[in-house]
């Protein structure tokens, strides 16, 4: 006698699209406000983040570059410059690089946030190779970061240590 089981694969429900108010984080009033939207496409994060667990990462990363920049914005808040906008810099694309620069960090360090974690354990040889895969992923994107809060002070990428 034979039997047939049919096993239907899990289906995804993808999460709506939320109103446009909440796909904008408001920054405190120097720095440019974060479109999750726009982050989502310049970083190539999928619908498996969720807008919850992406608006959290962000905050937690504005927090961070906001605080890495303190005494910088401060110095130029007393010099006249009303926003991060308003510095003088190239323009690149319509744009001013040092707006993309503040962007490329809060992108990158929410980034890595949301991918330590999506790390999973798993005891299989291809699942080790994942997790280490991810930590390379995770250091790149921390990398990113830095070296864009560094082009915005005006400081080397580079740092060299004697030992």
């Amino acid at each position: 006698m034979s039997s047939f089981n049919a096993i239907a694969e899990p289906t995804i429900t993808p999460e709506p699209t939320p109103p446009a108010a909440e796909l904008i984080v408001t920054n405190a009033p120097w720095f440019p406000s974060v479109d999750l939207a726009h982050m989502r496409q310049a970083v190539r994060l999928d619908g498996t983040v969720t807008h919850a667990r992406l608006r959290d990462a962000v905050i937690v990363a504005i927090d961070e570059v906001n605080r890495e920049l303190s005494a910088w914005h401060l110095s130029h808040l007393a010099a006249g410059v009303a926003t991060l906008a308003g510095l003088p810099a190239d323009e690149i694309g319509g744009e001013s690089v040092q707006l993309a620069r503040y962007r490329r960090a809060v992108y990158y360090l929410a980034r890595a946030d949301v991918t330590e974690q999506y790390r999973d354990f798993d005891s299989t040889k291809s699942g080790a190779a994942d997790a280490a895969e991810l930590v390379t992923t995770i250091d790149a994107d921390r990398r990113n970061a830095r070296q864009a809060i560094n082009d915005m002070r005006g400081v080397a990428r580079t740092t060299i240590e004697l030992i």
